[in-house]
């Protein structure tokens, strides 16, 4: 007489609990993302050629040309426009982040990923920290030739990198968006596209580039409200770019940049990524 026993099913692994195991999976998954970028440099390359071109393009082809506080000053209208430059420079990077997530979607190294036993967020914390990274490295050879071109700062030091930090600030905040439009896409060259495609209007429609006083009624209140908008204000003010004689619009977020940038990227940060988790759990390569 024989006797069966029950059959044992496969059970998937459990991820890691605690703040600290979900720290350490992300750091791990940050530092795989990190080496992946560093065997492909002309990524690296030519994600710097292009914010290069701008602060070139804008600062010898507009400068001048536009009024600013009253003044046609070259000098002052490249010293507005920096603190514009650098965060287009590092929301522009979201379609970069996406379109990573998507790449490892369609190849299935998310599906990878959610087998193992590792934090259910640390796939996209990962590879925000080392698109953050990839940023900061941006930033800094952008800031170079600023000041290369002319651009100066009038302010303490720990001013200046309060500046830096509420940009990239911003920068990790929309990686986040970045992240979610990766997982909702098929194709990495989808999630380029989407995630392109509205950061266009966000970037011009604000006071980046020129003056928000100069705008349409309906345009300047979406201006004077726009995240993106308030990050630019509080750099220009920590940065000491603004301007003497320079109209502050009465819009709260314009009257309080520093704290309107603060809140701005932490409701982003919080939104996208509790949206971009949920995704992931169920999104199919």
């Amino acid at each position: 007489m024989t006797t069966t026993s029950p059959a044992t099913g496969l059970t998937a692994p459990r991820p890691r609990g605690g703040i600290v195991g979900s720290a350490r999976d992300s750091l791990v998954i940050a530092r795989r993302n990190l080496l992946r970028m560093s065997r492909i440099p002309e990524v690296i390359v030519f994600g710097l050629v292009q914010p290069v071109m701008f602060v070139v393009l804008f600062s010898y082809v507009f400068g001048g040309s536009i009024a600013v506080g009253g003044s046609t000053s070259p000098q002052a209208y490249r010293e507005f426009l920096m603190a514009g430059i650098f965060a287009q420079t590092v929301t522009f990077a979201t379609a970069g982040a996406g379109a990573g997530i998507a790449d490892d979607m369609h190849k299935g190294l998310i599906d990878r990923f959610r087998s193992l036993p590792m934090a259910r967020g640390a796939v996209l914390t990962g590879r925000t920290l080392a698109d953050l990274v990839q940023t900061t490295l941006t930033l800094v050879v952008l800031a170079v030739v600023a000041l290369l071109v002319g651009w100066r700062t009038h302010t303490s030091l720990v001013e200046v990198l309060a500046g830096f930090a509420l940009l990239l600030l911003l920068g990790y905040a929309f990686s986040w968006i970045g992240a979610l439009i990766g997982l909702s896409v098929r194709t990495p060259e989808a999630a380029t596209s989407g995630g392109l495609i509205w950061l266009f209007p966000l970037t011009f429609i604000s006071n980046a580039f020129v003056p928000s006083e100069n705008m349409p009624p309906f345009l300047r209140t979406i201006a004077e409200w726009n995240p993106f908008s308030a990050t630019v204000q509080a750099a220009r003010v920590l940065f000491g770019n603004l301007p003497e004689g320079y109209p502050v619009p009465d819009a709260w977020p314009m009257q309080h940049p520093v704290v309107a940038s603060v809140l701005w990227s932490v409701l982003i940060i919080v939104g996208f990524r509790t949206l971009a988790v949920r995704k992931y759990r169920s999104a199919n390569a």
